[in-house]
């Protein structure tokens, strides 16, 4: 679907001064034609490909050319001007219609300017990777951090994705499924999905079909997983009465070769359909999946992480893994090291817990809210390593005592580059030096961006 657009005279500058891109991004080279006339609509009208600098084959200056992208997705000018749905190298013109250039991709999906699951389709890869590591320089620069390293950008490839929440409702007489759109909550009924691995998104009509027969009203919340087994189902917002409508549960459930299938009524998730116990393989460990339990949204960024951590503590004996929920980088430690894992929810540190005894992994499992009670300097000092992988919150409290710790080597997951920028300046401040910081693009064209990160004490 389309943006809805508006014009040009109506922007205005945001007061943000811009910020280099890691590596400058080229504008076209040849003249276009003018654009189309204005038009009223949301961001800038769309035109043809950008002239050199925003210049018309005679050299007068037509616009501004698209520097950067925000932290939120729109482009930006040298002067400030935020324009929604451009890349760097496009140019918004006099006239409020907006130059594409070399970076401006076609998006792959129908939805794109309506879903708000994706903010970047028409971003080329290039940019997109550009913007992914920009997000992390810029949320460093801005605690006056300097790392020594900033890796080239990993992003998942389309169609990766294996966990999602979509949301259903009824209106119209029909049942919508879907993510919601940007800053509302309508949701946008899914026709195609270009982040969803094939296996998740094979169920979205199924499921539609599922809860339209249902009838009556209709708020419901729908959580899917790739696990070992297959898909693992969630529902949140409806109630399962009499045997008709189980009968009908249980039917898709099998019909449709699901892992597991739940429904939360109010109490919590109640298995109606579970064939055999729920699984999925961390680091070659299959560890029981919890419903709802947190996992990486994509195996190929979990492995990128992974592979991050594995390096950065290579040779470390004794290895604090905090913050460790199933055991994503427990277990992808355990076997050099000895691992302890500490998770403050029950029933990730119980498959962890159990997990770890199965496999015979050397995997100590630890229940302990680390914000609440974090480890202490004391506790710290008996590790040649520590990670953490915290919440988008982040550490602030355990960050807090392992700086004041003596450990040697650090490494920070974080799913959001502000609190960890925040965290990372008090380990800077503890005596840490910040060595390398690898971004991840899990969430594809998202602006959503994660990150490994390695600290040493300064010699």
């Amino acid at each position: 679907m389309a943006k809805r657009r508006v014009c040009a005279a109506r922007l205005s500058p945001r007061g943000s001064s811009p910020t280099q891109s890691r590596r400058p991004l080229q504008p076209a080279c040849d003249p276009c034609p003018p654009p189309a006339p204005p038009a009223c609509g949301r961001g800038a009208k769309p035109g043809g490909p950008a002239g050199p600098a925003g210049r018309s084959a005679v050299g007068k200056v037509t616009g501004e050319e698209i520097v950067r992208i925000a932290a939120k997705g729109d482009g930006v000018t040298a002067s400030g001007r935020h324009v929604s749905g451009a890349a760097p190298g496009d140019v918004l013109l006099d006239d409020g219609s907006l130059r594409r250039g070399p970076h401006h991709a076609t998006p792959p999906c129908r939805h794109f300017g309506t879903c708000g699951s994706c903010q970047l389709q028409h971003l080329d890869e290039e940019a997109l990777a550009s913007f992914v590591a920009d997000r992390v320089a810029n949320a460093a620069a801005g605690q006056g951090l300097a790392p020594q390293r900033i890796a080239e950008p990993h992003l998942s490839p389309p169609r990766s994705r294996r966990r999602a929440t979509l949301h259903a409702a009824r209106a119209g007489g029909r049942v919508l499924l879907g993510f919601r759109e940007a800053g509302s909550h309508r949701i946008v009924d899914m026709a195609e999905c270009d982040v969803l691995s094939p296996e998740v998104f094979a169920l979205v009509g199924p499921l539609r079909k599922l809860l339209a027969g249902r009838g009556g009203r209709l708020a419901a919340d729908l959580e899917l997983t790739l696990v070992e087994q297959g898909v693992d189902v969630a529902i949140r917002g409806i109630s399962v009465e009499g045997l008709a409508q189980t009968e009908a549960m249980l039917d898709f459930a099998r019909d449709h070769g699901l892992a597991r299938l739940s429904v939360d009524q109010g109490f919590g998730p109640e298995a109606m359909w579970v064939p055999e116990p729920v699984t999925v393989s961390l680091s070659g460990v299959s560890v029981p999946f919890p419903s709802g339990s947190f996992l990486q949204a994509t195996a190929d960024g979990e492995a990128a992480l992974a592979d991050a951590a594995r390096e950065w503590l290579d040779g470390a004996a004794t290895v604090a893994d905090l913050f460790s929920g199933l055991g994503t980088f427990a277990f992808a430690l355990a076997g050099p090291a000895k691992v302890l894992a500490v998770e403050a929810a029950r029933d990730a540190h119980l498959a962890c817990k159990g997990a770890a005894a199965h496999a015979q992994r050397p995997v100590h499992a630890m229940h302990r809210d680390l914000f609440r009670n974090p480890l202490q300097p004391d506790e710290l000092n008996r590790f040649d390593a520590v990670l953490l992988d915290p919440p988008r919150a982040g550490a602030r409290e355990q960050v807090g005592t392992l700086a004041q710790s003596t450990v040697p080597r650090v490494v920070y997951v974080s799913c959001n580059p502000s609190s960890w920028a925040r965290d990372a300046a008090t380990l800077v401040a503890g005596g840490f030096r910040l060595v390398e910081v690898r971004p991840v693009g899990q969430f594809r064209w998202s602006t959503h961006v994660e990150l490994a990160s390695l600290f040493e004490r300064a010699a």
